[in-house]
């Protein structure tokens, strides 16, 4: 099946005017969805470019998960320039002003500026029995004082079915419903606004019958829209009804931010994080 967006595997160019194009035709479902905007395209990309991009993914091995904690287990990630040479320059394409352009043409939202860190961004890898919370983003670049505005990822997971686990989920503030679901199958591509509000994870453990990993690219753009005094907000995670999902310390960490040193928020947030689920 042909692929959605103009992306040249070969060079890895990209087509400024159709991605303009392409990006405006989606523009009118995007801003329409509730409660904050958000889509999902299917073969986005060449097969041959997320193919190769996949292949170094798993070359790259396993290591040591990152942040572990009651709201995300046996998650790691690997920043693009740690990547072999085709999946670094993917990334370094999808950083670009014709990837951008399709960005802001879809989601409404100028002036949005890629990270040349990759902050939490990358190749991410969640092994069996892996999960990430229902949750808010961090809002704040810190390096470049930056609002966080857009999040896109993209899929990694040939033949993957829903009973698998790690489906990407969309629920309301107050976690009364769950909006949306999108099992990560292949080239499928999400994208969504972010803010204080915007609930999303993958919070059904992997469960692959071969113990395959869970792999998607991820990136976030910014703008620079950041309010001097602004309180930055630090990923919040929200429980699901009826789930065993960790209790939240969203007011505690909120509370301890606001009146206390860094280095002791930073040992509270730790300290809660390492709570089991119960």
């Amino acid at each position: 099946m042909k692929e959605f967006f103009p992306f040249d595997p070969d060079t890895l160019s990209i087509e400024s005017k159709r991605a303009k194009e392409l990006g405006a035709s989606l523009a009118a479902d995007y801003q329409s969805k509730t409660p904050y905007h958000y889509t999902s395209v299917d073969n986005f990309l060449p097969e041959e470019v997320i193919t190769r991009v996949r292949e170094e993914a798993l070359q790259m091995g396993d290591k040591p998960a990152e942040n572990m904690s009651a709201n995300e287990n046996l998650k790691t990630s690997f920043n693009p320039d740690r990547m072999p040479k085709y999946s670094k320059a993917v990334f370094h394409a999808l950083n670009s002003r014709p990837f951008i352009q399709f960005l802001e043409q879809m989601s409404g939202i100028k002036g949005l500026i890629p990270d040349p860190y990759y902050g939490g961004g990358g190749i991410h890898r969640t092994n069996t029995t892996g999960y990430l919370d229902i949750h808010a983003d961090f809002d704040h670049h810190q390096i470049m004082n930056l609002e966080r505005r857009l999040n896109v990822l993209i899929y990694l997971n040939p033949d993957w079915k829903e009973e698998y686990g790690g489906s990407f989920e969309i629920w309301t503030d107050d976690m009364s419903e769950k909006v949306d679901s999108f099992v990560p199958i292949m080239n499928r591509m999400c994208c969504f606004s972010t803010g204080a509000n915007t609930m999303h994870g993958n919070p059904e453990p992997v469960n692959h019958p071969d113990g395959e990993p869970r792999l998607s690219i991820a990136l976030y753009y910014y703008t620079a829209t950041w309010e001097e005094g602004r309180v930055a907000q630090s990923t919040v995670f929200k429980q699901r009804p009826g789930s065993n999902d960790a209790r939240s310390h969203e007011a505690t960490l909120r509370v301890v931010r606001e009146f206390v040193p860094p280095i002791v928020y930073r040992k509270t947030r730790n300290l809660l994080g390492r709570l089991r689920r119960r």
